[in-house]
């Protein structure tokens, strides 16, 4: 599922049922974090290979969220940091923000969320804007 907001894409959830075999990029190749998911049968082998060093510049951290277990509500903002949409994640499911503002209340005790977003860290200070 996409949520826009003016045109702007924000966010993509992928629930536990979105799965598709093979290799799945659900993430625009000009975002500044790039998420696939893998489903392969045993004995799938991938090509070796490394990340080669390129020059990128990103002016926008952008987060994805991995609910291993238990379940998340996740409030999603705009542009202005006006709420256009809350939806729950569970175990299984994940979400990447893209731009606008999210927040996040944990629905269930035990509940584990892996996050990855781009770097370098700077500091909250510096990375964040709350509101």
């Amino acid at each position: 599922m996409k949520y826009y907001v003016d045109d702007e894409l924000c966010c993509i959830v992928h629930k536990a049922k979105d799965w598709n075999h093979g290799l799945d990029f659900i993430t625009p190749d000009e975002e500044f974090i790039q998420v696939g998911t893998w489903w392969y049968e045993s004995g799938k082998e991938l090509d070796r290979h490394y990340h080669n060093r390129v020059s990128r510049e990103a002016d926008l951290t952008q987060e994805t969220v991995i609910v291993l277990q238990g379940s998340v509500e996740v409030a999603l903002y705009d542009l202005k940091n006006v709420l256009t949409k809350t939806f729950e994640l569970k175990g299984g499911d994940f979400a990447v923000f893209l731009r606008g503002g999210h927040g996040y209340t944990v629905r269930e005790d035990d509940t584990r969320i892996v996050e990855v977003k781009n770097g370098p860290f700077l500091g909250v200070n510096i990375d964040k804007t709350r509101f």
